[in-house]
């Protein structure tokens, strides 16, 4: 998909549909009508959690006669309706549906499933009293329709879950949408709705509360549109007030939400659940675990095998599509490894590799806890490899780019383990190529470099200067996008180079606010996201793009745009008088570009 900012923000393009959830006795649907498609939608307001009335003339179905017997539907007859008028039929009805919608103001939807001569005059009625209706088979007259629904039932009870899928195609093809319904819930985990109990579970445990609905964590329906927004550094031994322990915790759910499996999510335990948000480190337990000989007799020193000695592996695990694994990663994953530390950016699709008997573990490398996590893998994976078992570490891209490799090679080794460093794909250098950008181009880029957008902790820390030839990969920015930006094309020195002091954020001249920059979110993956503007205009296309999709990172000069379309590998050869026309010509006269999905010939590789 591929959308773009011609004007300052998006135009609205019509035939799509306001999508909305109504739920809670405060809401009150009427359905005129008793057949059983007035049974199905007084069914489906039920689980809502909605009242019903049933107002029907004749015959009612069997289901709506016995729901009104066990009290769950108001079923009104409405040749019982007070007469107010003695017009003819379809007038009188009118004017009944009108006295009774104003003795009912609780009535906030109405579903109208008859066909009869005055069903239009009904909807009018409904109309002039300003609450939406549905007519069955009359389009034109409804204010709303029914989306084709599923509601997931759970495998571990038996019962229906929390978890809905809807889907509409907008009036353009029932059938099709139907179709579509049934092939996204084929293709979803079978213990999704599992996942959705235990996340619920988790989040009323994060709000001590009890409370089976309450306000949505960061990231799922609200205004912050990154899980990854900056916060102050954590420790287990802080001391918090309730509130604050609160927000914690539920910014740590966002966390568990957005980068844990969905099988992990589905099997948490509540005693799992009290330690991702407590903080503490785990007990390492495994079904593996070597049995220690009794000191006390000096026959175990000749009758028992040496104890074996344990390993420890550095894994990179690529960008993230499974096939960009190597064959030694893959090795490690599903022949070598008796414990798995993974770090949360790690995809489901690799991680599903992992034999079932291996035991695996995400680190819970949450906002403002990122050293506690890290010390906690690294102290776990000493403590395996000391009871004998091979403990991959796993990490995604490269481990040594940006990856904290170093300092877990240290640790290791001071702890009496060399452990083996297994290269993995770069995601600075294969995202790029999955958006169609070159890092280096002849003519375009001829130098590429490779920095962080956030230092340790937090910390702020210095950008290249912009050199037209060269090619700038951030890694970990986008969510303080607006902080890089005005680093790069900020000139806050008198000088005539533009170069900053000591203490700005750059290293040499300011960026054109025309440098072309994309944003690649989750690369290489199936849901990957490229938004491509230049360093003008990029944050409020971002903004526009809506809820972002960790983990990303920015690709910053000309070799950008150099290979989209007809392609423009003349940037050095021309200079900079062409610019402007250049940057037209590639965002074809709008002031961003917005790509969704990876290439389809990846699914055959």
């Amino acid at each position: 998909m591929v959308s773009n900012g011609l004007s300052q923000y998006p135009a609205p393009v019509g035939g799509a549909s306001l999508l909305l959830t109504f739920k809670g006795p405060r809401n009150t649907i009427l359905i005129i009508g008793g057949d059983v498609l007035a049974a199905s939608r007084a069914f489906a307001a039920l689980e809502a959690g909605m009242q019903v009335i049933i107002l029907a003339r004749g015959l009612v179905c069997d289901e709506l006669r016995w729901r009104a017997d066990q009290q769950q539907v108001n079923l009104t007859d409405w040749d019982m309706l007070p007469s107010v008028s003695t017009s003819p039929l379809p007038s009188a009805s009118e004017e009944s549906l009108s006295a009774f919608l104003a003795e009912n103001p609780s009535i906030s939807l109405i579903c109208i499933t008859i066909h009869t001569a005055d069903t239009p005059a009904l909807a009018r009625i409904c109309h002039a009293h300003n609450i939406p209706v549905n007519v069955t088979d009359h389009p034109a007259l409804c204010d709303f329709s029914f989306a084709s629904t599923h509601r997931f039932a759970d495998p571990s009870t038996g019962g229906q879950s929390a978890l809905q899928v809807s889907v509409t195609t907008n009036g353009e093809g029932c059938r099709l949408a139907g179709r579509v319904k049934r092939e996204i819930v084929s293709m979803l985990p079978k213990d999704i709705a599992g996942a959705v109990r235990q996340v619920g579970k988790l989040r009323r445990l994060a709000k001590n509360t009890d409370d089976e609905v309450g306000d949505c964590e960061e990231g799922e329906n609200s205004s912050v549109t990154t899980p990854n927004r900056p916060v102050p550094g954590w420790r287990s031994s802080a001391i918090e007030s309730k509130d604050e322990s609160s927000r914690r915790r539920m910014k740590w759910v966002a966390q568990v939400s957005e980068y844990w499996a969905i099988t992990r999510l589905a099997s948490m335990s509540e005693d799992d659940m009290k330690l991702i948000l407590s903080g503490d480190s785990p007990q390492t337990t495994s079904p593996c675990s070597v049995q220690v000989p009794n000191e006390s007799s000096l026959h175990n020193l000749t009758l028992l095998p040496p104890p074996k000695k344990g390993r420890i592996l550095l894994v990179g695990s690529g960008p993230g599509h499974p096939s960009l694994l190597t064959i030694a990663t893959h090795n490690a994953l599903t022949k070598h490894a008796d414990l798995v530390l993974s770090d949360k950016l790690v995809p489901a699709a690799v991680l599903a590799l992992i034999p079932e008997t291996v035991e695996v573990r995400i680190a819970r490398k949450f906002p403002g806890n990122a050293e506690g996590a890290q010390s906690e893998m690294m102290d776990a994976a000493v403590e395996a490899a000391r009871r004998g078992l091979t403990v991959v570490r796993l990490k995604q891209g490269d481990p040594v780019v940006y990856g904290r490799a170093g300092e877990e090679v240290l640790f290791f080794r001071a702890h009496g383990f060399e452990p083996l460093v297994v290269p993995g794909v770069s995601s600075a250098l294969a995202a790029p190529i999955f958006a169609g950008i070159p890092v280096t181009q002849r003519g375009v880029a001829e130098s590429v470099v490779v920095c962080t957008g956030v230092g340790r902790q937090g910390k702020e820390v210095k950008l290249p200067g912009y050199e037209r030839s060269r090619t700038v990969l951030i890694l970990m920015g986008v969510a303080r996008i607006a902080q890089v930006v005005d680093a790069m094309i900020r000139n806050d020195s008198d000088s005539g180079e533009g170069l900053q002091n000591s203490e700005g954020r750059r290293e040499g001249r300011p960026y054109p606010r025309n440098t072309p920059i994309a944003i690649i979110e989750r690369g290489s993956m199936p849901d990957q996201r490229v938004v491509a503007s230049t360093l003008g205009d990029i944050c409020e296309a971002l903004d526009i793009a809506g809820e972002q999709r960790p983990p990303g990172m920015m690709v910053v000069g000309w070799a950008v745009l150099a290979l989209q379309g007809a392609g423009d590998t003349s940037v050095l050869e021309e200079g900079e008088e062409r610019d402007e026309e250049r940057i037209r010509k590639w965002l074809g006269g709008c002031r961003w570009i917005m790509r969704e999905g990876i290439d389809q010939g990846w699914a055959e590789v």
